[in-house]
């Protein structure tokens, strides 16, 4: 079934899904920070339509929010306020606080990644795409039924929501996995056992029910070292 998605990041993960939903048949229409006429290129070369964010949030069945968290809060004021309320918004981002994103207070104290942008964006929001990597989300999906096929988890508190999240889920050639509400998507949050590694649907619900809420802290920092480390060895090599 085809839909009308509007993506509002034009990042690594903003393209990829971009492309992908375009290649499967949805009218998408993508924006950027910097504006429509950045994005003529790309747009030109995936299929898809450049737009202003304003635009974006208007013109969707779906919105996908592919942007760093701490960009959340730059969102154009009341960017959400004259979207129909059966217009599912899909959080993809991941707070990184030593990497890029800064402290955010609220966070640190405990409130959960997408529970913080759906404050700021005065909005329910559904948690997906921020627990597989963009390399793994442009080339492992494949048909239903296939061995091995990788599942990816869903969480949020409106049923018809995260149902047609699912679906688009299984569109993109993975398992969909049902993560239950908002406040179970640290489940699927950095550094987590169910965090980027690829499983399949039934690993990965083991590994959502394997992660412990009191080391949310811990998993992000000991993830964000392993990516300084590994971008410290990337720069060595030149």
């Amino acid at each position: 079934m085809q839909m009308r998605i509007g993506v509002i990041g034009a990042g690594s993960m903003g393209g990829i899904l971009a492309r992908l939903l375009s290649k499967r048949g949805h009218h998408v229409s993508m924006a950027n920070s910097r504006g429509p006429e950045s994005l003529t290129a790309l747009a030109a070369e995936i299929g898809v339509t450049p737009v202003s964010v304003v635009d974006a949030a208007k013109t969707g069945e779906i919105i996908i929010l592919a942007i760093p968290t701490k960009a959340v809060a730059d969102l154009p004021r009341a960017l959400f306020a004259n979207v129909p309320g059966n217009v599912v918004v899909i959080d993809i981002g991941n707070y990184h606080p030593e990497l890029r994103d800064g402290r955010i207070d609220a966070i640190d104290r405990g409130m959960l990644d997408s529970q913080w942008v759906a404050q700021q964006i005065g909005r329910p929001v559904i948690k997906a795409f921020n627990n597989i990597y963009a390399k793994s989300l442009h080339e492992k999906g494949g048909p239903k039924g296939t061995t091995g096929r990788i599942g990816l988890s869903v969480a949020g508190d409106s049923p018809e929501a995260k149902a047609a999240v699912l679906r688009l889920i299984d569109d993109l050639g993975f398992d969909p996995v049902d993560g239950g509400d908002l406040d179970n998507s640290w489940r699927q949050q950095t550094g987590t056992p169910a965090y980027c590694q690829d499983l399949e649907a039934a690993a990965l619900r083991r590994a959502l029910s394997e992660a412990v809420r009191s080391r949310i802290a811990e998993y992000r920092s000991e993830e964000e070292a392993r990516i300084k480390k590994y971008m410290a060895a990337q720069t060595a090599k030149g």
